[in-house]
């Protein structure tokens, strides 16, 4: 959606919000499960309440974007998040026993790894899922017992000046707040000295973060995208290929960090995949206009640019195929700011669509005539944030998931493997840095403290390093090596 501005929170804001929820939290001492659960509860409460003008906000932001599609993206999934965190936060957060070094243990001695929450976390959230992005990694943050100061995108500013509204109503601001604005409340929020920092986008701005958090030696949690490949092996099944990439190709209009990018299809198979691929993209857009299932590109910048990459590609040679099946004049349309689906065969390296993250639906397809041509290909270059291998090959399969290095990976579909609560989710690299969901963020927003418990006993003494030295220690040390 374009047009709409917001007022920003001012860095002094942004202190003064997080200076008053750390005095809150040292004030509060353990956080109870009960509190834990409380909050989460209150949490499901805030989206189930609202769900339904937070789907027509999110639209309206967009300029169109389908209920149906958000209600399964960002309603189940942020439910789910929530829901999993409530069933599991008691075990999450019982301590470890730990075993110690010949001969502590024997002497009395006692270890254990008790969680703890960290503070005060900074959340800065993307536009192109807004509750998910939001909701997610909230409920492990309260799981883990901490407050969360929350910068929602200006990109959608209906939706996260109703974030404001809502967190407002649910929450008491040493809980839980939002500080909204554009690129300088951004800048501002990142150079808080929070006790972690969140941000999910993209890589270059990803870098920016990292870097204004590390004034305050702030550790962060990136999630970041990039380029993700699929791999087509001989053995997969095109028709199932076309219509499980089309569907995620074109979910919120490809603007998905974890969205199919670019395609690597054995020669020959490359113009058969194409007629599968405009075959399925079609049944199920069969029109795009007035489609209200098929959504809007976030604002007029990001289309421009997507339909430069399309001109790039095809000054440069590319084959670039529409899939318009009602043949709609998408000239001078975009007060909603559509794109249709394309195809991009024969895309090279020089085309900016195979520079750039494309974040649009858009697929480039390239061919290879070895399977190890695709694995080099990969590895030459950052390490994405997931990798889709479809085929039946199990030993090509193992190839291509041991020799490769990405976040994660969904093997005969696309996207999967990041919506599982019980799986870590995030990226290596470029792609990103920590991960979360379910158990693996609870770990991850939770300070793991060590503590060990000494008997009556002096183990100092018995071990022989209590001055003046002997040979007991040496003997010990001997023991030890």
């Amino acid at each position: 959606m374009d047009g709409m501005q917001m007022s920003g929170a001012t860095a002094n804001e942004i202190k003064a919000a997080l200076d008053k929820q750390r005095t809150s939290y040292l004030k509060e001492g353990f956080v109870t499960s009960e509190v834990r659960k409380d909050r989460l509860k209150r949490a499901l409460a805030s989206l189930m309440d609202n769900k339904d003008e937070f789907l027509d906000l999110i639209s309206e932001d967009f300029g169109n974007r389908s209920n149906d599609a958000g209600f399964f993206t960002d309603v189940g999934a942020s439910v789910g998040a929530i829901k999993d965190a409530l069933k599991h936060v008691d075990k999450w957060m019982k301590p470890s026993k730990r075993s110690l070094m010949f001969p502590l243990g024997l002497l009395g001695a006692k270890a254990q790894v008790v969680p703890q929450p960290k503070g005060v976390i900074g959340l800065i959230t993307p536009w192109n899922f807004p509750l998910t992005m939001v909701y997610v990694p909230l409920a492990q943050m309260l799981a883990a017992g901490n407050r969360v100061i929350i910068k929602p995108s200006e990109w959608t500013p209906r939706t996260s000046a109703f974030f404001k509204e809502v967190f407002a109503k649910y929450f008491d601001e040493t809980e839980i707040t939002v500080m909204n604005g554009g690129v300088e409340t951004s800048q501002a929020f990142a150079s808080q000295p929070w006790d972690h920092l969140m941000f999910t986008g993209a890589p270059v701005v990803g870098k920016l973060i990292m870097r204004a958090a590390s004034e305050n030696l702030v550790p962060v949690t990136l999630e970041l995208g990039g380029k993700s490949p699929v791999v087509v092996g001989r053995s997969a099944d095109l028709a199932m290929v076309a219509e499980r990439v089309g569907t995620f190709k074109t979910l919120n209009a490809g603007q998905i960090c974890l969205a199919p990018d670019y395609l690597n299809i054995d020669e020959g198979r490359q113009h058969e995949f194409a007629d599968q691929f405009e075959k399925r993209v079609s049944q199920m857009y069969p029109t795009l206009l007035d489609n209200e299932q098929y959504t809007s590109i976030i604002t007029s910048r990001h289309r421009e640019r997507i339909e430069g990459y399309l001109e790039d590609a095809r000054a440069k040679g590319a084959d670039v195929r529409i899939i318009n099946p009602a043949q709609e004049d998408f000239k001078g349309q975009n007060k909603t700011n559509k794109i249709p689906p394309a195809l991009v065969l024969g895309a090279t390296d020089d085309m900016k669509i195979m520079q750039e993250e494309i974040f649009g639906p858009i697929l480039p397809v390239r061919t290879y005539k070895a399977i190890d041509e695709v694995i080099d290909y990969v590895n030459d270059r950052e390490r994405p944030l997931a990798l889709y291998y479809f085929g039946d090959d199990k030993a090509e399969e193992n190839r291509v998931l041991t020799r490769t290095t990405s976040g994660g990976v969904t093997v005969n579909d696309c996207l999967y493997h990041g919506g599982h609560d019980n799986l870590p989710f995030g990226g290596v690299g470029n792609s990103g840095i920590g991960k979360y969901h379910g158990y693996d963020g609870f770990l991850e927003f939770s300070h793991q403290k060590s503590i060990v418990r000494h008997s009556k006993i002096n183990i100092s003494n018995i071990i022989g390093a209590v001055p003046p030295y002997t040979d007991k220690l040496r003997k010990t040390v001997n023991r030890q090596l």
